[in-house]
């Protein structure tokens, strides 16, 4: 926020093929399914991106019941704060900071902050294929994930938070990077991408274009943007993506 007597000025870069935006500039706004919450809506159709993504402020007692429609799959990444999640009537899981859970179309929901908290949403339509079920939910924490070193540079991690396997059509992992790490190539690819920046700074690459970024920040990658990522500063760059996966092209 900038003091009255200042210049108005942005690092938002909204391009047709990405967008870049800290998390500042992105005014409140209400939903009817999530009552008293503070909620910023980082990527949705409207911007180029085949999925909807959520910043939420949750206070203490307050949060949502879904039920399921057969269509919408939705994740869950806590970033601060407690949580209590049901799925369709089973027992009840304790999510804190890290944890995660991957709701599958078929199932409802209840989750409500015990504390005031804050989390990431993400929502997509599920993927169907013949012969292949859907998949039941997936509940954990980041703490419990095993952090691979990533294509042989032990100061580059990478965690994959949803199992690889051909039933799930997302992925959702996060990367850390030691100060002065980077990929070690410029990617271009079909998946997209929404990722979110939890801790640190670096510069991104994409399409053509050096930017920084920081802590709070959320980017979109649309399909075959080119991207890449150097961390700075004095402290490990993390940071939180989807991509979708494990699909044929629709023709």
């Amino acid at each position: 926020m900038r003091a009255p007597h200042q210049l108005l000025h942005s690092r938002a870069r909204v391009r047709l093929r990405y967008a870049l935006f800290p998390l500042e500039g992105y005014p409140l706004s209400k939903l009817p399914a999530w009552p008293d919450a503070e909620v910023r809506i980082l990527a949705s159709p409207a911007l180029g991106a085949e999925f909807a993504q959520y910043f939420l402020t949750v206070p203490a007692n307050r949060g949502t019941q879904t039920a399921a429609d057969g269509r919408i799959e939705t994740f869950f990444y806590v970033l601060d704060g407690e949580f209590r999640l049901n799925i369709d009537g089973g027992p009840e899981s304790r999510l804190t900071a890290g944890g995660f859970a991957l709701i599958p179309s078929t199932a409802g929901y209840q989750l409500h902050a015990t504390s005031g908290g804050t989390l990431l949403m993400l929502k997509k339509v599920y993927e169907r294929v013949d012969g292949i079920a859907v998949p039941g939910p997936v509940i954990g924490n980041e703490s419990d994930v095993p952090a691979q070193i990533y294509l042989g540079d032990e100061a580059s991690r990478l965690q994959t938070l949803i199992p690889d396997e051909i039933p799930f059509d997302l992925a959702m992992n996060i990367f850390t990077f030691a100060p002065g790490r980077s990929l070690p190539v410029v990617e271009t690819h079909i998946m997209e991408h929404g990722l979110y920046f939890l801790q640190g700074k670096g510069v991104y690459y994409l399409d053509d274009e050096w930017m920084e970024v920081e802590a709070g920040d959320f980017i979109w990658m649309g399909p075959y943007v080119p991207q890449s990522f150097y961390a700075t500063g004095p402290t490990p760059s993390r940071y939180i993506y989807y991509k979708n996966v494990n699909r044929d092209v629709v023709l």
